[in-house]
């Protein structure tokens, strides 16, 4: 059937729709209240069948290319909503413009039921009537928690009012300790106030921890003041001025979207009782265009999702945007009451918006800055790569004649490597092809939880950039894969750096470039980042197995015995699970029974 009789045939119920090249890949995906009417406004039919040419350059490219179309009926348009959000996550089509940033930001809690009450950190509501929210933060939750405890005489640790005695904590005056001692729950609560009073001021707070720096410092505690200047430096990050003055105690979630070239930046902003208390930016990569829509629909619908927030504040959009009627019916879903989407026009709303959008403008220019002459862009000229790779994942496997296996993914975001998005796998296959499938496919697993990159860079040659391609494909995801094998001197890698010229692999070409070539270089260091992580993994995990076979040895179980079952089961965490007739199918009845109670 033609692209134009299936269009014809669409059915008029709601749905999300994929448009496809003539290779097959994935070029778009779409949701639809109604699939017939939806999809028929991108084509003209008379007098020939051809994309609309009065919607955008950037659709309009895509509609040239679109040789198919596939579709999925649902029963709403919430549904669709949902549906498409999740898709577009796992798929990366080219035409969708993909966010990253859906992370649950963490709220400070205090139990006030408790007689001596604690500040801990939550991200699901607690069930309790006498629960006091504070957040959400963006960054710097853990660093106020902590320097809360470093200022203020509370309670430190859960345990402690179980003890029923004085610890250290009393010693160095940072608890009242009424473990042990009579304090007054007024007396407490006194404390209580001040936290509360420096999580809602972080003036206040900023201003004490650095007096208390100061004093570190003078008594030459190097240490204790080093790690109280971290802390002032990650929470004054997520800081955002403001001299707008709210009489009242308002509450408020900004979202404001700015662009530039084939940047865009989303700002958040969170204002709670009158007071902006946390802020976050994330850049996004707009290749094939820019679509505020889009951007405004998914970037709310991955922030307001599990489970509804413990304060629900009226949300604040700089713009009007397509599909924002069908987000605020979402959001009346999601908070389980009439929600608050709001563009506001004038008054201090107004002003809260144009300092969000005054934030994003600052941030494209930090980043245009940035990327002037970057390598990255050049990256993407050489081996002629779909996207510039803004974001990048570098995998590689480490083991020791087949034992100790794990594979290894860092992440490079921008302009540095991004730590928290490490990922670190315990591996059961043996050869290095094999482990490399492994390690992909799971991370292929999830794309819908950590949606894909720019870019893959493979610790490896042709083969595995071959392998990588496949995988991807098979699971109908596109993403740009190159490879880089270590330049053989003598049979032998050579890692020397500054010298070594090695072999960068793409699904066209193959590059030798001189060893001063900057490209080469921030490739090697890539490469070289992904191997030490993969080589420290391997050897904390050979560490831990060299101690669980030396206590199995101690039991009466041989080294022999144990690498027979290791052979077959392939980790201890496998055999630890075991019955003991699964044990007895290798070693004989009398060792399965003490490998069996070992464990227990």
């Amino acid at each position: 059937m033609t692209l134009e009789a299936t269009i014809k045939q669409l059915p008029t119920s709601a749905g999300i729709y994929q448009y496809f090249d003539k290779n097959g890949r994935i070029l778009y995906i779409g949701k639809a209240k109604n699939l017939s009417a939806r999809v028929k406004s991108y084509w003209n039919f008379t007098p020939l069948f051809q994309p609309n040419t009065k919607l955008s350059a950037r659709i309009v490219k895509m509609l040239q290319e679109t040789c198919s179309i596939n579709y999925i009926v649902v029963k709403s348009e919430h549904d669709a909503l949902i549906l498409e959000n999740s898709l577009i996550k796992q798929l990366n089509p080219k035409y969708n413009i993909l966010l990253r940033d859906d992370k649950t930001y963490p709220y400070i809690y205090i139990d006030n039921s408790n007689p001596y009450p604690r500040f801990e950190i939550t991200r699901k509501i607690i069930k309790s009537k006498d629960i006091t929210y504070f957040g959400p933060y963006s960054v710097g939750a853990r660093d106020i928690l902590d320097s809360i405890y470093e200022i203020c005489k509370l309670v430190q640790k859960k345990g402690c009012l179980k003890t029923k005695k004085l610890c250290l904590y009393h010693q160095i005056d940072k608890c009242l300790g009424p473990c042990e001692l009579p304090v007054s729950k007024e007396r407490y609560q006194q404390e209580v106030q001040h936290a509360t009073k420096l999580i809602k001021n972080k003036k206040l707070l900023l201003a004490q921890l650095k007096e208390k720096m100061m004093f570190y410092a003078e008594e030459l505690r190097f240490e204790e003041a080093k790690e109280i200047r971290d802390r002032i430096e990650k929470i004054g990050r997520s800081q955002i001025q403001s001299d707008i003055d709210f009489a009242s105690d308002e509450n408020y979630d900004i979202f404001v979207l700015q662009h530039a070239g084939t940047k865009a930046v989303l700002v958040k902003i969170f204002m709670r009782e009158g007071k902006i208390i946390s802020s976050n930016h994330h850049y996004i990569s707009i290749q094939e265009g820019f679509d505020a829509n889009e951007i405004y629909s998914r970037a709310l619908l991955d922030f307001y999702k599990g489970e509804k927030p413990p304060i629900i504040a009226p949300v604040l959009v700089a713009q009007e945007f397509e599909d924002i009627d069908v987000i605020r019916h979402y959001l009346n879903s999601f908070f389980q009451k009439k929600a608050s989407l709001l563009v506001p026009k004038r008054g201090k709303k107004k002003q809260l918006i144009d300092l969000a959008l005054l934030n994003a403008n600052e941030l494209l220019k930090k980043a245009s800055k940035e990327l002037e002459n970057n390598v990255l862009y050049e990256i993407q000229q050489l081996c002629h790569l779909e996207k510039t790779p803004y974001r990048i994942e570098i995998f590689d496997n480490s083991h020791m004649a087949g034992n100790a296996t794990v594979g290894a993914m860092v992440v490079y975001d921008t302009n540095k490597f991004d730590k928290s998005s490490y990922r670190l796998y315990h591996l059961e296959a043996k050869d290095e092809y094999a482990q490399m499938r492994e390690t992909l496919t799971r991370r292929i697993a999830s794309f819908s939880k950590n949606p894909p990159p720019d870019l893959w860079v493979l610790d490896g040659g042709a083969t595995l950039l071959k392998l990588a391609l496949e995988l991807l494909e098979s699971n109908g995801v596109f993403l740009d894969v190159i490879a880089i094998s270590k330049e053989k001197v003598d049979t032998k890698a050579h890692r020397a750096k500054g010298k070594a010229k090695d072999i960068i692999y793409t699904k066209e070409d193959i590059f030798k470039l001189q060893s001063s070539d900057k490209r080469l270089q921030f490739l090697q260091n890539l490469r070289d980042e992904a191997h030490r992580s993969a080589i420290n993994f391997h050897k904390k995990t050979k560490l831990k197995l060299d101690q669980e076979s030396k206590l199995l040895n101690l039991h009466g179980i041989s080294q022999a015995k144990i690498k027979k079952l290791l052979n077959h089961f392939g980790t201890f965490e496998a055999i630890k699970n075991l019955q003991i007739e699964e044990i007895s199918t290798i070693l004989n009845d009398k060792d399965a029974k003490i490998i069996k109670n070992f464990y227990k």
